[in-house]
């Protein structure tokens, strides 16, 4: 599979219905994995990467989950084929900065990839739709197994896998769900919510992860600990804190559906206005907008079909993927004319939002 066909269909992951995808937008599971007896990609010099991703990719592209696979150096990949990789979530902005050396291997369905000497030798992830945290860590957790049969993994009976950053060093698993919590960010709990999250052990970042913005009202939530506690005891611990998450952003969006049926209406209907007539708009308006809108769908104020269209958009807004739809790079200017341009398409044929029930009126807005 050549790079133009991966990234020519949206992804799996954007496309599917699965449970609890109202609000969880993915789950994913990353396993770090270092060689033994082998440099750190980080000290390695540059013969020493070449060799190990020599060792390593073939034994990736054999792999039963990868047939049909796209695998490249990325040295060989254009800096906007890095960028739609990472708007897409299936590589790091750290490794999309690496070159010779670093490679990438990547299921047909987006679902399976793995990075090849970023900040470890291997930084596999399976990625899905909805809350499957246990179907996606038996997914990495099957791959992982079928490489270490082959690949002779660093490992210490006492401290577990051996990674190049000491807060993985154990299970070396990252664990998380991407959540949509307008809103709680409506009703100004969010907070609140990130605290009580923190003080249970978790992270709680942006919609790249650490060092990066919620935007789109997208959270991930995602294990600290890596040493001393079981994969699957981790992950079931996730599952009941997202569950928890669940269940309050839909008690917000009752009350405010409730309490204050304007606003929402407002929300919804001002996003679908600004984006169905904008003519120029930028990616951080776009995801913050169409966040709007998917709570619209998820309230019955828009057709159930529009989800998909606004799930596509999330990532086609992005500026890699608008310039890819251009078939050109382009000027910040430009690119905020051909979003809006994209958007309005694939819009037109969405009809205005329904009206909430009558409000109170001593409603407070």
């Amino acid at each position: 599979m050549k790079i133009d066909e991966l990234l020519s269909k949206p992804s799996e992951w954007v496309r599917s219905d699965s449970p609890n995808s109202k609000i969880v937008m993915t789950s994913r599971v990353r396993l770090a994995r270092n060689l033994r007896n082998v440099p750190f990609p980080g000290w390695a010099k540059k013969p020493d990467r070449q060799r190990a991703l020599d060792l390593m990719r073939p034994v990736v592209e054999a792999l039963p989950e990868m047939a049909s696979c796209f695998s490249d150096s990325l040295d060989n990949l254009a800096a906007l084929d890095k960028q739609m990789l990472v708007e897409r979530h299936l590589i790091s902005r750290e490794h999309a900065a690496k070159n010779a050396g670093s490679g990438i291997v990547i299921n047909d369905k987006e679902t399976i990839c793995v990075m090849i000497n970023e900040e470890d030798h291997l930084r596999m992830q399976a990625i899905k739709s909805g809350l499957q945290l246990k179907s996606v860590f038996k997914t990495i957790d099957k791959v992982d197994t079928e490489l270490e049969e082959q690949l002779d993994f660093a490992f210490s009976p006492r401290l577990g896998y051996l990674t190049a950053c000491p807060t993985n060093v154990g299970t070396g698993m990252r664990a998380s769900a991407m959540v949509h919590l307008p809103a709680m960010v409506l009703s100004d709990q969010i907070n609140q919510v990130v605290q009580a999250v923190n003080k249970l052990g978790l992270a709680v970042r942006g919609l790249y992860g650490e060092g990066t913005e919620a935007l789109g009202n997208f959270f991930q939530v995602s294990n600290q600990t890596t040493l001393g506690e079981r994969e699957a005891d981790v992950i079931e611990r996730l599952n009941k804190v997202i569950l928890q998450i669940i269940e309050h952003e839909e008690n917000a969006r009752c009350t405010l559906l409730e309490k204050k049926p304007r606003l929402v209406y407002d929300q919804v209907g001002r996003s679908y206005g600004i984006l169905s007539q904008a003519h120029t708009i930028s990616s951080k308006e776009s995801l913050n907008l169409l966040s709007l809108m998917r709570m619209g769908v998820d309230l019955e104020l828009l057709p159930a079909a529009t989800r998909t269209i606004v799930d596509e958009l999330f990532i086609a807004v992005q500026p890699a993927h608008v310039q890819r739809i251009a078939e050109r790079k382009l000027t910040a200017e430009e690119r905020d004319s051909s979003r809006a341009e994209l958007i309005r398409q694939r819009l037109q044929d969405v009809p205005r939002p329904n009206h909430p029930p009558a409000a109170d009126a001593t409603e407070l807005v």
